[in-house]
């Protein structure tokens, strides 16, 4: 099976073929740095990050462009308001842009360009559309796109032509479908633009772009004329997306894009997230509270992108109880050892690939795709369980876990701490007075530097304690370790696995 899309200028799931493989082109819509990006925006990123990954994943090189656009009616109304440049009022929120992006595990793209740097692009892009007749200007001393002279408008959102406004003009960057109309492609400057330091010097006037223009001139100047793969919300089908189109098509005489991807919206109790409603999460709130951003994933991974996700808490809590197994998991394959007899974790791998390429390659069908990975880590752990694994084996099994859960990271944050074997040894005595001691431990200057290296002596105290039938003792370790954020389980040979299930609770 190849990979297949929805096309949104099609409405129907098209196998994809790049231009020129294995070289794929891919523009995505990138933050509005107006304020800070909530969730239902980082919902549309990590799609479109789990796109480039699958894609990579499948052997293609990958050159993403992700916009920034700071300049904008928001972005300059937002500076005015702070009483500050432009400048001064959107770099707090690009830089806050990238933390975000990394907090949640978001591939960075090949280039980030900012609409503000790209203004001799937009310029010359407008001169060419006024040279086509299909730009004109305004009596109000703005550059206007003709809808009427681009017989293609309205292919992407299915606007009816016959309700298209010709002549009348519409200079706002965002407005309704209802509304379609010849739009602003330079908009002359007005004093609150001035002010924010906002316009800039053209042959046709003083001014600054459009919203609608940085998208087309910025995909032409680091990916050339036609793209492989345009992608960004559904809110943006119009008028941006199908503005992008006229305007670059009318420019070039070629194809803008040959797929169009558009996710689905994050709603709160059944309403769209939006600053509009105040209803609105950013990840700085979620990382305050301490949320695994692997839970964030999880959580999205299990509602395909097409179609729309209610955010809760609860679902949220749920999320981060799978990406703890996955953790857990990976803990396991990741310990050392072995034995030399068969390889039983290679055919639940091979399944494993089969499944989620399967999955992902049916329009990134992602929950199929993680079903397929939780029902390879409950086939893998009981594998484990068995016995019989040889080092090899696990380290394949390894390999093949971080590639397959690498494409929608989603491996929470839980991990393995060594446990050493010389408390084993001890007598009956010093392993009870290791046990009874440990609160004692945690009280001692530095104990919270070194609570790992704690925990590893009390869960080899507990294995000792059980292996001299002792078993308050080896329950009292087990609790003291809870307490801490600790589970230690044990495996087929005895040996104790220690995992680290939360932060470590304050000393």
């Amino acid at each position: 099976m190849t990979l297949r899309l929805f096309n949104t200028l099609t409405r129907s799931v098209e196998p994809f073929e790049p231009l020129a493989p294995p070289r794929v082109t891919l523009y995505t819509c990138g933050p509005t740095v107006w304020n800070y990006a909530h969730i239902g925006n980082f919902r549309t990123f990590v799609f479109e990050d789990v796109l480039r990954r699958y894609l990579e994943f499948s052997g293609y090189q990958v050159v993403h462009v992700m916009n920034i656009t700071d300049v904008d009616d928001r972005t300059i109304n937002a500076a005015n308001g702070a009483r500050v440049k432009l400048p001064e009022h959107t770099a707090p929120f690009v830089r806050a842009f990238f933390e975000d992006r990394d907090y949640l595990r978001l591939e960075p793209a090949t280039h980030y360009p900012t609409a503000t740097g790209h203004i001799p692009q937009m310029v010359a892009l407008i001169q060419r559309l006024l040279e086509r007749g299909v730009a004109y200007r305004g009596d109000d001393g703005s550059v206007y796109f003709a809808i009427e002279r681009f017989p293609a408008y309205g292919r992407l959102s299915r606007v009816e032509r016959r309700d298209l406004k010709a002549g009348a003009r519409v200079s706002s960057d965002e407005y309704a479908k209802e509304d379609a109309r010849d739009f602003v492609l330079w908009k002359a400057a007005k004093p609150e633009d001035e002010t924010a330091g906002a316009a800039w010097d053209a042959p046709f006037g003083r001014g600054r772009p459009g919203w609608h223009l940085e998208c087309s001139a910025m995909s032409q100047q680091y990916l050339g004329e036609t793209i492989d793969l345009h992608a960004g919300g559904v809110d943006l089908i119009f008028p941006h997306h199908e503005d992008e189109i006229a305007q670059s098509e009318a420019a070039t005489g070629k194809p803008f894009v040959r797929v169009w991807l558009h996710g689905e919206f994050l709603l709160v109790e059944g309403t769209k997230m939006s600053k509009r409603y105040g209803n609105f999460l950013t990840l700085r709130d979620l990382s305050e509270a301490g949320k695994d951003p692997a839970a964030l994933r999880f959580l999205f991974a299990g509602t395909q992108y097409r179609k729309q996700l209610n955010f809760t808490d609860a679902s949220l809590e749920a999320a981060h109880v799978g990406t703890q197994r996955l953790a857990e998991l990976r803990a396991r394959l990741e310990k050392t050892g072995g034995s030399a007899r068969g390889a039983p974790l290679a055919p639940l791998g091979e399944r494993l690939r089969a499944e989620f390429t399967a999955a992902m390659d049916d329009d990134l069908d992602t929950p199929r795709a993680l079903a397929a990975l939780m029902e390879y880590a409950r086939a893998a752990n009981a594998a484990l369980d068995a016995g019989g694994e040889s080092a090899e084996d696990r380290r394949g099994a390894l390999d093949l876990f971080d590639r397959v859960a690498g494409v929608l990271q989603v491996v929470g944050r839980s991990q393995v701490v060594a446990v050493p074997v010389s408390v084993a040894a001890a007598g009956r005595a010093q392993v009870a007075a290791t046990i009874e001691r440990a609160g004692e431990a945690l009280a001692a200057p530095g104990a919270g530097e070194n609570l790992d290296t704690w925990a590893a002596a009390v869960a080899e105290a507990r294995r000792a304690a059980r292996m001299a039938k002792d078993w308050s003792r080896a329950d009292l370790a087990r609790k003291l370790l809870a307490e801490q954020g600790y589970e230690v389980r044990d495996n087929p040979d005895g040996s104790p696995l220690l995992l680290r299930k939360r932060p470590p609770a304050a000393t």
